[in-house]
This record gives C-alpha cells, sequence and structure tokens, in this order.
C-alpha cells in the first residue's frame, strides 16, 4: 500500500533507526535529549493547563480524556521535529537482540538521554514557574499541579511499576504506528490514539513525571499550596526518586524493549 509501511517492514526500520542513535555524538545526544525533555514539559504543562478545573464541569472521564488529547503534542515534537526520548530509546532492544548494536553502545545512549530529558524537563519547569502560570484561575492550576504531583508520590512501588509498562508499551507502540505511515498526518494520527490512551488510562512515563512532579515540589512553598489544602509531607525529591521515578523507569523498560522492541523482532525479523 503506497504511503503505508508494513510491520516488517517497520521492525526493519527501528532495527536501522537503533544503529544510528548509538552513532550519535555526545553533544548530539545531549542537545536532542534535552530538547525532548522540553518538548514533553510542554505536553504535560498544557494538559495541566486545560483541565485544571475539567472534572468539575464535564467529569472525569472527559478531563482524563481531554489531557490525553493534549498531552500527545509531547510526542509529535519528538518524532516529527526530532528529538531523543528516552522511553522511545527503550525500542533499540530490537536491534540489541538481533546483534546490530551493543549492550553497552544501547546503554551509554539510554544514560545520555535519561539525563538530558531530566535536564530539558527541570527547564520546563523553570519556564512555568518564572512565567506564573501556575497562578491562572486564581492559582488553580498550580493546586492542580501539586494534586498530580502528590498522586504520583503517593503510589505503591508495584503500581508505579506496573503502570510504567502500561505506558511505554503505548508510547512505543504510538513510535510504531508513527513510523508506518510516510506522511506527516499519518504520523499524528499514529501517535495520537495510543498517546491520549496512555495519558486517559492513568500509566506513568519517567520523562514526563521529571516534569509533574518537580513542578509540584518547587509550589510546596507558593500560595497554591494553601489553596489546594492537601498534606504535601510525602510530596519530596527522596519520594519521588523511591516511590515514582525508579519504578516507572524500570516499568517503561520492560514495556518498550520488551513487549514491543523484542517480541516484534521475534515475531517479523526473528529468522534473520
Amino acid at each position: 500500500m503506497e504511503g503505508f509501511n508494513p510491520p516488517k517492514k517497520i521492525a526493519e526500520l527501528v532495527s536501522q533507526t537503533g544503529q544510528a542513535k548509538v552513532e550519535l555524538s555526545l553533544l548530539q545526544v545531549l542537545i536532542l535529549g534535552i530538547l525532548a525533555g522540553i518538548y514533553i514539559g510542554f505536553g504535560a504543562e498544557l494538559s495541566t493547563i486545560v483541565t485544571y478545573d475539567m472534572s468539575e464541569r464535564l467529569g472525569n472521564g472527559m478531563a482524563r480524556f481531554m489531557a490525553g488529547s493534549v498531552f500527545s503534542v509531547g510526542l509529535m515534537l519528538v518524532v516529527i521535529g526530532g528529538a531523543e526520548l528516552f522511553t522511545g530509546n527503550c525500542l533499540m532492544a530490537l536491534g540489541l537482540a538481533g546483534g546490530k548494536i551493543r549492550c553497552v553502545d544501547m546503554l551509554k545512549n539510554w544514560f545520555g538521554v535519561y539525563f538530558a530529558n531530566f535536564i530539558g524537563s527541570l527547564v520546563l519547569v523553570g519556564l512555568m514557574l518564572g512565567a506564573g502560570l501556575w497562578k491562572v484561575g486564581e492559582m488553580g492550576v498550580g493546586s492542580k499541579a501539586l494534586e498530580i504531583a502528590l498522586s504520583k508520590c503517593n503510589l505503591g512501588w508495584g503500581e508505579a511499576f506496573f503502570r510504567g509498562i502500561g505506558c511505554n508499551t503505548l508510547v512505543c507502540l504510538a513510535i510504531w504506528l508513527a513510523m508506518s505511515s510516510n506522511s506527516v498526518e499519518g504520523k499524528i494520527l499514529g501517535i495520537y490514539f495510543p498517546i491520549m490512551a496512555f495519558v486517559a488510562s492513568g500509566f506513568e512515563h519517567s520523562i514526563a513525571n521529571m516534569y509533574f512532579v518537580p513542578v509540584g515540589i518547587f509550589l510546596k512553598n507558593t500560595l497554591a499550596a494553601t489553596k489546594a489544602n492537601l498534606d504535601l509531607s510525602t510530596l519530596t525529591w527522596s519520594g519521588f526518586l523511591i516511590r515514582n521515578l525508579i519504578p516507572v523507569t524500570i516499568g517503561n523498560i520492560v514495556g518498550g524493549s520488551l513487549f514491543v522492541g523484542i517480541l516484534y523482532r521475534i515475531v517479523y525479523l526473528g529468522k534473520e
């Protein structure tokens, strides 16, 4: 079919892309990783602003749907604009399973991109705070940001891990579907539906959480915290790292690498 890449072709493209990623210089990895952190941060802050008072007006289900819909712009910017996102790079496991790339090279890419994504996410946190956007809606946006951050830090380790698996299975499928199309329009549609589904479902994305939780931590000492009227004792850097970021990251690796990358490698390129 013209303009459409079948799954076997996508598997070959993913393998080739993984080979290209391990050849990036450190400077390229840092710049493209920072950009990806910023792009995902844009999706995160947009979903907060758009839905901060929507549950009260249209119900929780519609608020989740809209949060996912607008959050998808983050991955669109990454895929179409060009950037290096840790969760998407979990698909490099397909090339590793086929012997196309070395484990040490893949891990170097993962660590570099992960670190750069964190920097980019914090850049967006600073922009959000500096612009005073948390004051929108009589500090309703800030209150919503605190609520989101707190809920993530209050997850059990197992809950965070399994939500991480669900999230990156869908994120990597979004990238997979985007690669099925040779048109920008097709890539946008391929990205939108899986990303909307992961956010609306309540799954956990490690890079998005690098924005969601720090912005809440920085808002703890503002008037938004007073308005939110929440027990914020668990909203700390250690709580973020131990109860959310570590288990979510491991879950993201399992979801993207195993459930998408390696399984599709076995199915479509196993004979090779």
